[in-house]
């Protein structure tokens, strides 16, 4: 009895009954009539399953008495309760009770049938929402959808933009090397036109002679024609022929400004450019404007003697059918000055760097070569050609570190020490024509040059003394025009 009686009490039938049963008190007005009857029957049946444990416990309660205890409660408890509940007892109402009873019936069936057409139209209602919300959900996942394919176009469309981006910097970056190729090409236009503009002065100079040569032939042909004999005998011997001047000689004053000027801008920009060019691989700045010194004299010293080899081979060309009244070397000049383009100033930078390579008193880093200063080597070259051409030729003064300073000839540096009197090394040459100087050249001068120089030349000889010529052997280059020695010692040194 005790284990039957403590699963009852752990199974809680009681409790699941109250709860059933206040559950059903909740949903009584909300549910449909047939719930409501399950219900019911469902409170019964669970009511009949604990009545009879309740039995069974009683059995075995009454057993464990024996035959004689419990009849007493049994007899007054257990027996009227049960004839109570089975015996037919007539109804103790009337007949206005029950009609009572039947309108109270009929009214909650009223009642409860409203309650469950309130119920459907609250269940309708509610279906209605259900379906409006689930069309609202649709159309949610439908703009979803639509989000997401746009955030989709979007994306791709930022990285066809980002496509796009890189191509038009690729564009931009060809159109930037097209820009640079057409400054380039611009540059090559201006080259080409100051080229115009020296053949254009060229040809006025050549348009000033012929008209001279024209007034000279024309005063010829009027003594020609004169009837006094004298006139005839000087034409016969033509003596105003030979005194009538070569292009080259009238055009000899207009050249040489020319060249001055065309020096001083090799001076104020050639030589700034290659100084800026080496000072990235050397840092020391003497040595900087050492190797751009050397590279003006070896280009003078190399277009001196490219002039004087061309010149030989013009005379030599020309004078098989010379007849003229100017002599062979006039002519020689004036066809040189007429074809200056002839000359091969690639020959002469080529060597240039070659001589400066082999020179122990400059040095260079070994990854880059002197080729990296060709321009300025080359336009002094052409300069350097140029000037052989003017009467009297214009030159190099003579330069050596550790000489006297002379105010006259050079400037001083803005690094250079004003009380020192003799040269430490030279930035740029002076320009001479004889004696006189044309343009001063630029020197530093610094205490001390004068040991600085011996103790170089004890540890190497100069290589541009090695190979200077000797007097005789330059006078043999030229033999109408003779030199001076010190344009003599300023050309080979």
């Amino acid at each position: 009895m005790a284990d039957t009686l403590r699963r009852l009490t752990n199974t809680s039938s009681f409790s699941v009954l109250q709860d059933k049963l206040e559950s059903w008190h909740k949903d009584y007005h909300v549910i449909s009539c047939d719930q409501n009857l399950n219900r019911c029957c469902e409170l019964i049946e669970l009511t009949a399953k604990i009545q009879g444990q309740l039995f069974a416990i009683l059995n075995l309660t009454a057993a464990e008495g024996g035959h004689y205890a419990g009849v007493e409660t049994l007899k007054t408890r257990l027996l009227p309760w049960l004839g109570t509940c089975f015996s037919m007892a007539k109804p103790s109402v009337t007949d206005d009770t029950s009609l009572q009873l039947i309108q109270d019936s009929v009214e909650k069936d009223r009642r409860i049938r409203e309650l469950c057409a309130s119920h459907e139209n609250d269940m309708q209602k509610m279906e209605t929402q259900l379906c409006s919300s689930r069309l609202q959900l649709d159309s949610v996942r439908a703009e979803l959808v639509d989000a997401h394919k746009e955030l989709d176009e979007i994306k791709s469309k930022s990285a066809t933009t980002l496509l796009a981006t890189e191509d038009e910097i690729l564009q931009l970056k060809a159109d930037l090397r097209c820009a640079h190729e057409q400054v380039e090409i611009y540059k090559r236009k201006l080259d080409a036109l100051d080229d115009y503009e020296h053949q254009i002065r060229l040809l006025r100079d050549e348009v000033s002679y012929l008209s001279t040569e024209k007034a000279v032939l024309q005063d010829r042909l009027v003594r020609s024609r004169s009837p006094s004999p004298l006139p005839r005998l000087s034409s016969c011997s033509s003596p105003m022929r030979s005194e009538s001047p070569t292009r080259a000689q009238l055009t000899n004053s207009s050249r040489h400004a020319r060249l001055v000027s065309r020096f001083s801008d090799l001076y104020a920009v050639e030589r700034l450019e290659a100084q800026t060019l080496l000072r990235r691989y050397i840092a020391d700045l003497e040595m900087v404007q050492k190797i751009i010194f050397i590279a003006v004299v070896e280009s003078c010293k190399t277009a001196k003697l490219a002039y004087r080899q061309f010149k030989l081979r013009v005379k030599k060309t020309l004078s098989p059918s010379h007849y003229g009244p100017e002599s062979l070397e006039d002519a020689a000049v004036d066809y040189i000055v007429r074809n200056l383009d002839l000359y091969d100033v690639q020959d002469s930078v080529n060597t240039v760097i070659n001589t400066m390579n082999v020179n122990p008193r400059i040095s260079f880093p070994p990854e880059v070569d002197f080729v990296l200063i060709s321009t300025l080597i080359r336009e002094t070259c052409r300069v350097a050609f140029a000037m052989q051409t003017l009467e009297p030729p214009l030159d190099l003064a003579f330069a050596s570190d550790g000489e006297l300073y002379n105010d006259n000839k050079y400037r001083r540096s803005y690094d250079s020490e004003f009380a020192a009197p003799l040269v430490m090394y030279h930035v740029w040459p002076a320009l001479m024509e004889g004696n006189a100087v044309i343009v001063k050249g630029e020197a530093v001068t610094r205490r001390g040059a004068l040991w600085s120089r011996s103790r170089s030349q004890s540890r190497s000889s100069s290589p541009v003394r090695s190979r200077s010529l000797s007097p005789t052997r330059s006078l043999a280059f030229n033999s109408k025009r003779s030199l001076s020695p010190q344009r003599l010692t300023a050309s080979y040194l």
